[in-house]
């Protein structure tokens, strides 16, 4: 749920809440209803918010100490509902833990060297051909040889005969393909073709190598620097429904293209007439941004199309709107920081991870003191039959059952465990081998897996940055539900409650100074002076474009409707009053302003004015509920150890 992650990204920011532990020497700094909270905490949680708070005085200590007694207070009234109870808050927390887990149930260390090697082969392209010999994963060891020996044999022709030639030849595109890939980086193939690729020098033939498909060979073409990322302004207009226009966002847009093609500035249009109120200000600048990380594909594929710095698009549309773009700057890949994280979250999806899950298991082993051997294995060995391939294997009558197998951590797994194990895993065929190196795979995968599930639900005592942050989304779920439950949807459906603060607080909500007026922009005052004139005359906008622009020239652009007397248009200095202005230079242009009428702040309608009306109400219920719930909940600080601390911050 959007919302709810919102808010408890909030908290966390707010405040890193982590459950004091009870001990007797720590420092009380107050209660809330008999319940202590330390000083440890409230400086853990004040300190790592201290950007909140670095230049401020000590009262602001006093000002953090509300929000935090605040935060306690409406922890305490959380578990006295209950709410840590509900079914629907248990099954969330345990679904985030899970999740989180996940990033910490890695090795660090192979994690940070696949990173470094994934950066530098997104640094490059590479052009490669292959063949490929293709296999089933679980193919016989026969078939598995005379695949192997396949390949070999067409790696010694394409050194002799030259690859191009051999791959051309032996392609059947059913058992043998020799394929021409193109360039390719770093995440586009499956990871050992991709390091066959990349370890092998231009001109030559790799070794061969085996994927999921099969066997291959790869000779590698050529190698180039990636493209990188562009930084773009832009000019958008958008269709404007219900709002008073004279023209469509298309013919908009490709009036201002005409102007752009007769000299005038690219930033000066944008603050004049793009749509995009973010960048409009800015002349269109946007953030710099590499390939795919955009939402628009349009938008980026047009932006990569651009090849030489200043150049401009042709008009093009998206679901956005109508965009020019203009080319900025060109960089190649991101630096490695600010990209790694990226990065990480890739290589955890893709094959790489196997290697990652590889050292987890590996570290988990020496962690919970797992030995490699393991003498119950031969037991197994010698009660396995051909029955597994069938599916139709069981356990003797005499199995031992009882029998220790293993211990991990507290937990002990005993010959049933694994002999149940076995069972279930004979349902997915397995290819045939030795008893003893079945065995020992099942086995592997039976420790795997329990290594890493026992690891994951102790994680939280084993972990202590694992712990704060389950505590964190703890506390942050918990008044969620509180703040839903008791203020929001409270707030929402109290229409009557809402009427009468709107009808108590109507001067909150006005409107701001209005214009009813016409802008016309050019960069010819001479032609703001014809304009003007036929403006005045009472001429109709439509009528006055024909005469002043033509099918190749435009030489004005109107902006009307009722505007805010900041609008973007809108000269700072000009004098509201009925009538034509004098010519204004603004945004590098020159402009005339036609004010029809003048709008005054006015009062808006409940209507107008809803949302926020709803947003200041919840605002005032929950001003009065936290009053409610500080008398219910008595709190008392420690009026020294306040002392102590503002001590302390002052001389951090």
């Amino acid at each position: 749920m959007p919302l709810r992650y919102l808010f408890t990204v909030f908290l966390t920011v707010l405040f890193f809440s982590v459950n004091a532990q009870s001990n007797s020497k720590e420092e009380v700094f107050f209660t809330v209803a008999g319940e202590p909270v330390f000083t440890s905490e409230f400086l853990r949680v004040y300190n790592k918010n201290l950007d909140l708070v670095q230049d401020e005085s000590q009262k602001d200590v006093d000002e953090y100490l509300k929000l935090f007694t605040n935060y306690k207070l409406k922890l305490k009234e959380a578990r006295a509902l209950g709410l840590d109870k509900k079914p629907t808050y248990l099954r969330e927390l345990s679904n985030y833990k899970k999740q989180l887990a996940k990033s910490f149930m890695k090795d660090s260390k192979v994690t940070d060297a696949l990173v470094k090697e994934a950066y530098e082969r997104i640094s490059y392209d590479v052009n490669a051909n292959h063949i490929l010999v293709k296999l089933p994963e679980n193919a016989s060891p026969q078939d598995t040889l005379v695949a192997y020996n396949n390949i070999i044999k067409l790696r010694e022709r394409a050194i002799n005969e030259g690859f191009e030639k051999v791959r051309e030849e032996v392609h059947n595109g059913q058992t043998i393909y020799g394929e021409k890939l193109g360039y390719f980086s770093g995440f586009k193939m499956v990871y050992n073709f991709e390091t066959a690729a990349f370890n092998t020098n231009v001109g030559d033939i790799s070794q061969s190598f085996r994927t999921r498909f099969g066997y291959h060979i790869v000779n590698v073409i050529d190698k180039r620097k990636s493209r990188g990322e562009r930084t773009v302004a832009h000019i958008m207009v958008v269709e404007k429904e219900g709002e008073a226009s004279t023209e469509k966002a298309e013919n908009r847009i490709q009036d201002i293209y005409k102007k752009l093609n007769q000299g005038e500035d690219f930033e000066s249009l944008a603050k004049q007439f793009s749509d995009d109120k973010t960048s409009a200000s800015k002349g269109g600048m946007l953030s710099p941004f590499s390939g795919g990380q955009l939402s628009v594909q349009k938008f980026e594929d047009v932006a990569f199309g651009l090849q030489e710095i200043g150049d401009i698009s042709e008009p093009f549309k998206t679901n956005y709107g109508w965009h020019i773009i203009k080319l900025f700057k060109k960089k190649l890949i991101p630096d490695f920081e600010s990209i790694k994280p990226e990065l990480v979250e890739k290589v955890k999806r893709d094959d790489r991870s196997k290697l990652i899950d590889k050292a987890l298991v590996n570290k988990l082993k020496k962690h919970y003191q797992i030995s490699d051997e393991q003498p119950a294995l031969s037991y197994f060995e010698s009660i396995f039959n051909d029955d597994y391939f069938k599916r139709t294997w069981e356990l003797p009558n005499d199995f031992n059952a009882e029998n220790p197998l293993l211990k991990i951590g507290e937990k002990q797994f005993s010959y049933k465990n694994f002999g149940d194990y076995l069972l279930k895993s004979q349902r997915t065929p397995t290819q045939r081998g030795t008893y003893k190196s079945i065995i020992s795979n099942k086995y592997e995968s039976f420790l795997s897996e329990n290594l890493i599930k026992y690891h994951e639900n102790n994680l939280e005592n084993e972990n202590q940055e694992f712990a704060f942050i389950v505590d964190e989304y703890r506390d942050g779920l918990l008044l969620f539900e509180l703040m839903e439950t008791t203020i929001w949807n409270a707030a929402k459906t109290d229409s009557t409650g809402i009427a009468n603060y709107y009808n108590n607080n109507k001067n909150k909500y006005v409107f701001p100074k209005r214009i009813d007026a016409v802008v016309a922009s050019s960069a010819k005052q001479k032609t703001l002076k014809k304009v003007s004139k036929l403006l005045e005359q009472g001429m109709p906008l439509d009528r006055i474009k024909e005469l002043v622009n033509s099918n190749d020239k435009i030489e004005v652009i109107f902006t009307s409707g009722i505007l805010e007397v900041n609008h973007q248009a809108i000269p700072k200095d000009l004098k509201l009053k009925k009538g034509i202005s004098k010519t204004y230079n603004h945004n590098n242009t020159f402009v005339i302003v036609q004010v029809k009428e003048i709008l005054p702040e006015s009062l808006k309608t409940f209507e107008e004015s809803k949302g926020a009306v709803i947003s200041d109400y919840q605002n005032f219920k929950e001003s009065n509920w936290i009053d409610e719930l500080s008398k219910k909940y008595k709190v008392e600080v420690n009026q020294e150890a306040l002392k102590n601390i503002k001590t302390q911050i002052n001389n951090q």
